[in-house]
């Protein structure tokens, strides 16, 4: 829809200056003959700036720039999922199959390709009755959009409230249809199942509530030592090489949110295919269903234009509210942030701003903030008042993997759970290559009370005391590469071979193994109560003259790191068996120990 025209000034790069008199902050235009999506992003007089989010190649002065009147916007309605779009939510399939080419094609506007199927009939079936007060957030009807998502129809929150004078009747109706007429102080609203709302502006709710439910990852160290609650947030910042893409991979295939939205967000071309088709033929291994019947996946490579990485991570966490709105608990992973703060210094620079460390706009942490603050956990608009949650893990890309630039120093300051990789761990073949000394996370005495209900009342107990094996083990080995092992006490040398069994055995976790990779809390808590156990007792049976070294030999704690792939989930009882094997053990080996002792003296 047009509201205005203008002509096109200059061009640098992704940047045009256009006179467009009228135009709004991050209206949605269409730029040059061809169309080409741009956003408003600085107004001069009648003067704007358009970041265009397609190639510019070709573009000249004095070619007309359209003006639309409404915000860059999400198309939510049925059929958003099982999609794969582009940062301002082109159906990457449809454009495909429209061209037959291997890149988007210019010029492939909503017309052409819209973000929703409008010709395709969906199965409604209400749930609200004339007559009934509705507000924003009420529940008017349902549409099974796939077996493992029921795709509810919400009264959207554009309109105000009013009484229901039509719902349609239950039958297939397509997504422009009329399936309900509210009455409102304004006049007559028609409903359809499908809205859009501006993906810049945070999606209503009624109350916001604290994150004290773990988000169970299936991840070990992620679960147990840096937990995520839901509704949270956290950053995956690491190197080339060091994992980044394998953990997204690992969390949208085994963390119980009900719905994920990976956005591939700049990252090499190659590399996001290989992701992408790897994506695309997951399994859910709850229900044997395919993984994308809960899944919208939104890419945008580095060989695409660099304004639309700015533009997916906002579509992808409009698309992630809109689902809570519904009720569910969604996840949604970005790779990598720092694409996208790249792309916004590009812009920035292109538009004159002044700017910040290391080239970055000053509003930096800004939107880093807006964007990560989009999560939580909520009670929805609504008379029902449901919940529902949009958790984010969003890895970060910091160059030679420098912790201490822009982007990663900022994303500290906004998420409450950090898993930096290390690339000497990746190296060494330490999988997921999280760094336990760095790591941290704010969520752990919130889900506490969770664990300890639901898994064991010492939960944060042996949580605690493997965290500081960890980090006494990291102060040993100092001296270790000083003065050598003989240096060392036999309690320390026995704490250090408690630290190599929790690495081995608990930190380190095979993604391909059917059997370690996905983890669920009882075997979690039983695998490290088990390391822990060992600790205890040994340090008990080295007071009674047993040395480090025999208790290292012992045939149930050679055994102990392989556990993990050899017990299942379901078999955790087989660990609370093993536990007491092992205390006999140690025990048996202590009495030996004394009994030499005496006939020595004798």
């Amino acid at each position: 829809m047009s509201v205005g025209k203008g002509r096109i000034v200059y061009i640098s790069g992704p940047v045009v200056k256009a006179e467009l008199p009228g135009a709004l902050l991050y209206e949605l235009v269409f730029v040059g003959e061809l169309g080409l999506f741009g956003e408003v992003v600085r107004i001069q007089g009648d003067m704007a700036f358009i970041q265009v989010y397609e190639e510019t190649t070709g573009l000249k002065p004095g070619e007309p720039v359209v003006r639309t009147g409404e915000p860059l916007s999400a198309w939510l309605g049925p059929g958003i999922i099982n999609q794969v779009y582009d940062g301002v939510q082109r159906p990457l399939r449809n454009i495909f199959e429209l061209t037959q080419r291997p890149f988007v094609a210019r010029g492939i506007n909503y017309e052409r390709t819209p973000p929703l199927d409008f010709k395709k009939p969906w199965k409604w079936i209400p749930k609200a009755k004339v007559g009934d007060e509705v507000a924003p957030g009420d529940l008017l009807g349902v549409v099974p959009e796939t077996p493992l998502i029921e795709h509810r129809i919400l009264y959207p929150p554009l309109y105000k409230k009013g009484t229901l004078k039509y719902i349609a009747p239950e039958g297939e109706y397509t997504l422009n249809d009329v399936i309900a007429e509210v009455e409102t102080d304004e006049g007559i609203v028609q409903v359809k199942m499908w809205h859009k709302w501006p993906v810049r502006r945070p999606r209503p709710f009624r109350e916001k509530l604290p994150p004290i439910e773990p988000l169970i990852t299936g991840i070990r160290v992620i679960d147990t030592l840096f937990p995520i609650a839901i509704g949270g947030a956290a950053a995956i910042p690491g190197p080339f090489g060091s994992g980044k893409t394998v953990t997204i991979r690992t969390l949208a295939m085994y963390s119980q949110a009900r719905y994920v939205i990976p956005v591939l967000c700049g990252e090499r071309g190659n590399e996001a295919a290989d992701a992408l088709q790897g994506l695309l033929k997951l399994i859910d291994p709850t229900t044997g269903r395919p993984l994308m019947e809960r899944t919208t996946i939104i890419v945008n490579t580095s060989n695409m234009p660099v304004a639309a990485r700015e533009a997916s991570i906002y579509m992808g966490v409009t698309i992630a509210e809109y689902f809570r709105d519904q009720g569910y608990d969604a996840f949604l992973m970005a790779d990598s942030t720092s694409r996208w703060a790249e792309a916004m210094r590009e812009v920035a620079l292109r538009i004159g701003e002044m700017p910040s460390e290391e080239g970055f706009p000053a509003y930096l942490p800004t939107r880093l903030a807006e964007f990560y603050e989009r999560s939580g956990r909520v009670v929805t608009l609504g008379k029902e008042g449901r919940l529902g949650s949009v958790t984010i893990a969003a890895s970060v890309s910091p160059p030679g993997g420098d912790f201490t630039e822009p982007v990663t120093s900022h994303t500290l300051r906004f998420v409450g759970a950090f898993w930096p990789l290390d690339a000497k761990l990746a190296y060494s073949r330490h999988y997921p290559a999280i760094n336990w000394l760095m790591g941290f996370s704010r969520y752990v005495d919130t889900v506490a009370e969770w664990y300890q209900k639901s898994v064991n009342t010492d939960w944060k107990d042996i949580r605690d005391e493997a965290v500081r094996i960890l980090t006494r083990e990291a102060e040993l080995q100092e001296v270790v590469r000083i003065l050598g092992t003989e240096a060392l006490s036999e309690q320390e040398k026995h704490l250090l071979n408690a630290a190599f069994l929790i690495r081995e055995g608990f930190l380190k976790q095979d993604a391909y193994h059917p059997v370690d990779v996905k983890s669920l809390p009882p075997k979690q808590y039983w695998l490290l109560r088990l390391m822990i156990t060992f600790y205890r007792k040994g340090l008990d049976a080295i007071n009674r003259g047993v040395p480090a070294a025999a208790l290292r030999e012992l045939d149930l704690v050679k055994r102990l790191p392989r556990l993990r792939m050899e017990i299942k989930n379901e078999d955790y009882q087989k660990l609370v068996d093993y536990e007491k094997e092992l205390v006999d053990a140690i025990e048996n080996l202590a009495r030996q120990y004394e009994s030499q002792k005496l006939v020595a003296k004798a």
